[in-house]
């Protein structure tokens, strides 16, 4: 038996300093979670009931389920947003493009999130910022 005393071929390279990583405190990167809790058809319009946090990604859903109801010929929208905790663009993306082709939208039970963000959207309206 014989054992090889010559220094190995390759060697492992020198450990580079990992680059470091700075991320804001209060900053969520995982996307919100926005629960449809119920959904209603009283003859032409729709009530639904949401819950959690809805950006863009987590309206993802209520999109699809108002454009589905928008062709089964809804025109009538309610949304209770009594439950919703955190809400910004997405949402508004989602009240801008659902009274098109005149249909109407009623906002029921707004949470302080919401209500928060409609502020935010009426005082830039009033400051004539687009």
């Amino acid at each position: 038996m014989s054992t090889s005393t010559t220094a190995p071929i390759l060697t492992a390279p020198p450990a580079a300093p990992s680059p470091s990583v700075v991320r804001d405190a209060g900053t969520d990167t995982a996307p919100g979670v926005m629960v449809i809790d119920s959904c209603t058809a009283l003859g032409a319009t729709l009530v639904v009931r949401l819950a959690g946090e809805i950006d863009h990604y987590s309206a993802a859903p209520l999109r699809a389920l108002l454009a589905s109801a928008a062709d089964d010929g809804c025109t009538g929208l309610v949304l209770d947003t009594s439950r919703v905790t955190f809400c910004d663009a997405g949402l508004l993306a989602v009240l801008d493009w659902w009274p098109r082709r005149g249909r109407r939208l009623g906002l029921a039970n707004r949470s302080p999130a919401v209500r928060r963000l409609l502020d935010v959207v009426a005082a830039s309206a009033d400051e004539g910022t687009p």
